[in-house]
């Protein structure tokens, strides 16, 4: 026992040398940039020391689990069945073929992402990144826009969730009550705030339990797509099934104010609005376990699940729409596509069925995205970054190891954002386009820089690299599709703009980068400086390096 303890004593001293440097380096100024080297990193708690941060929060997420965060956020049938409108719109074959053509640039991005992430692993992800590759005269003002644009895209994506479940809640009900039920922005608003309150209350549970979430998330996400793709097309097989001509080849055009071309590329939006928040797993990088390699499994992982899966379920929308009718789906009393079309498939009994299973698996994601999204407001407030309230909004509850605060703040701004629906279709409409754009922002931003001179100086690759060459060509074609993307999803519902058809998103985002760069100059750069260390000498000395003894000891002992 005492070799067994001294191996563990020199271990750590090892550690604690390697670490000292980075720790001098790191409190010698606020906001120093310091190289990070992830191949000389011995474990995750190390690598963080090297980021600049003492371990505050509990690993506890397993590879699967990571993978599972992403992937539920992504919600595969819950959030095609609450964006299945706006592909439709250019018809069956826009929805088909816009979903795989959109997951090839996504599946870019994701790759991209896992360079990143696999390099440094960080909840603080893409302003932190931001800030370690940009020149110095913009580094800190860079990755303060950044860093409220992340936390803005994900506050976004809880909304959007939310909306979504309110939606299919009241299409059950609707579709229960034979039509005898009226909905109301009033109603919708209401149960929007009940899922949000309910998922601060879960997200605030234990990392441990939150993780053990994400595990069942997977098994009701792939319980519903397997039903769904079976179910479906058994139950429409009275009808005739639209041919494959009619579902690969037959392009319309709903928005008559726009030409097919333009329409065909809105109904891209489906699948970047689904297949998006996999930056999560980064956020959730400082609770994740061999974070290097299991934060680009997470994302690559959830990519293509999605991705693959997600087209069987928009080739079976496609082929059971009754007669084809595109109009009765577009136009379905009960307030959504999918339940109309699982409605004409299956009858009133399954149909309603379905949705409170669908709207089950859309409340899951709302949790799984909050998770993230507190993680991100808490590692930026960390950082002395969050507007106003980051004094208040950066403690962690030492017993419990949960950022409570930063998950309550989280929830507060989603409430007020959600009154968006009371404008009409063209608010709700932006909840959702408001987490594309700022998301697609704070990912695109650290990618360009690491392709541009001073960042591809900096950076030192992770275990997950595909080469110089090949790496950069596919972060080129990432900020390409960015820069498409966030064009795209500012386009209004009609050339001719009014309060109904207007794209509140152009307002809402433009608005929070335009004063969240105000902020910074007027005031906000006398408290943030850029991510800055929390390590001190008692993260050598402290209750953490005991735990770390007790835990080789352990492991020695069981071998």
């Amino acid at each position: 026992m005492n070799t067994i303890k001294s191996k563990a004593e020199t271990h750590l001293s090892n550690i604690k040398s390697r670490t000292e440097e980075h720790l001098h380096n790191v409190l010698s100024a606020k906001s120093d940039i310091r190289q990070i080297h992830p191949d000389e990193a011995a474990d995750d708690v190390e690598l963080l020391a090297q980021i600049g941060y003492k371990q505050e929060l509990r690993r506890h997420y397993s590879t699967i689990q990571v993978f599972g965060i992403a992937f539920s956020i992504m919600g595969l049938l819950p959030s095609i069945a609450s964006t299945l409108s706006i592909g439709l719109e250019a018809g069956p074959a826009g929805l088909v073929w816009g979903w795989f053509l959109a997951s090839v640039f996504i599946f870019c991005i994701g790759v991209s992402m896992s360079f990143l992430g696999s390099a440094i692993p960080t909840s603080g992800g893409l302003f932190y990144y931001s800030n370690y590759y940009a020149p110095e005269s913009i580094r800190v003002p860079l990755s303060f826009l950044i860093g409220c644009s992340n936390s803005l895209g994900l506050i976004g994506g809880l909304c959007s969730i939310s909306y979504g479940f309110a939606v299919e809640i009241l299409s059950a009900v609707f579709i229960q009550r034979d039509g005898d039920f009226e909905i109301t922005d009033g109603k919708c608003y209401g149960i929007f705030a009940a899922c949000i309150v309910s998922n601060v209350v879960i997200s605030c549970l234990t990392t441990k339990h939150a993780a053990t979430l994400q595990t069942i998330s997977i098994v009701v996400n792939v319980f519903l797509v397997a039903l769904f793709l079976i179910a479906v097309p058994v139950g429409f097989r009275h009808n005739s099934f639209n041919s494959a001509e009619y579902i690969f080849t037959n392009f319309e055009n709903s928005r008559t104010s726009y030409s097919t071309a333009w329409s065909f590329a809105l109904s891209w939006m489906p699948a970047i609005w689904t297949i998006g928040a996999f930056d999560s797993a980064i956020h959730c990088s400082e609770e994740a376990k061999n974070a290097q390699k299991s934060i680009p499994w997470g994302i690559l992982g959830s990519i293509s699940a999605c991705w693959f899966l997600g087209w069987f379920i928009v080739i079976v929308c496609a082929a059971c729409i009754k007669d084809g009718d595109l109009a009765s789906v577009l136009d379905s009393p009960t307030g959504s596509p999918m339940a109309q079309i699982i409605y004409d498939a299956l009858g009133k009994q399954w149909a309603v069925a379905f949705m409170a299973l669908i709207a089950v698996g859309q409340y899951l994601m709302s949790v799984s995205i909050l998770i993230a999204a507190s993680r991100q407001i808490w590692s930026f407030a960390r950082d002395d970054g969050l507007p106003v309230v980051y004094k208040f909004v950066k403690y962690v509850n030492p017993k419990i190891q949960v950022p409570v605060r930063a998950t309550i703040f989280g929830g507060v701004i989603g409430l007020l954002l959600g009154l968006l629906v009371f404008v009409g279709p063209a608010g709700a409409n932006a909840l959702f386009s408001l987490a594309v754009a700022s998301n697609y922002l704070s990912w695109g931003t650290p990618v360009l820089l690491v392709l541009l001179p001073v960042g591809r100086k900096r950076f030192i690759s992770g275990p997950f690299h595909f080469g110089k060459m090949l790496s950069n060509i596919i972060n080129f074609a990432t900020v390409c599709w960015i820069l498409y993307v966030i064009v795209l999803c500012m386009f209004p519902d009609s050339k001719n703009v009014d309060k109904e058809t207007m794209n509140y998103t152009v307002v809402i985002n433009v608005g929070i980068w335009l004063l969240s760069l105000f902020y910074y100059f007027v005031w906000g750069y006398r408290s943030y400086t850029g991510p800055r260390s929390n390590l001190d000498e008692q993260y050598f000395e402290g209750a953490s390096l005991h735990e770390g003894i007790d835990e080789i000891l352990e492991e020695k002992a069981s071998k």
